[in-house]
């Protein structure tokens, strides 16, 4: 299984972002998935989380700014970024937590705010 971020790229303070992770190969479905980040010298953290049944959970830094979704027929997860800030700059990561199994984690897509 592997899984591939993308949508990232260099945006102007207040523009939008969407992120998509989707994982392929094998059988595979995910119960929970989440977006983190990180910065330079800075530690990872976790900025948006999906259950299995569309809950969703958001680091306090971007509660309504964010949203994320999921799209189980495509094994897709998606992070819609609204009205960006210099601090959102990072590199962000998706991490799919299967029912049974190892979790997986993206490769990464960089996202860069400039003021």
């Amino acid at each position: 299984v592997q899984l591939q971020a993308s949508g990232g790229g260099l945006v102007q303070v207040g523009g939008s972002l969407r992120l998509s992770c989707t994982a392929s190969g094998g059988t595979f479905s995910f119960n929970v998935a989440s977006w983190f980040r990180q910065s330079p010298g800075k530690q990872r953290e976790q900025v948006a989380t999906i259950g299995a049944g569309g809950t969703t959970r958001y680091n306090d830094s971007v509660k309504g700014r964010f949203t994320v979704s999921r799209d189980n027929a495509k094994n897709t997860v998606y992070l819609q970024m609204n009205s960006l800030k210099p601090d959102d700059t990072a590199v962000y990561y998706c991490l799919m937590i299967p029912r049974d199994g190892p979790d997986y984690w993206g490769q990464g897509t960089q996202v860069t705010v400039s003021s």
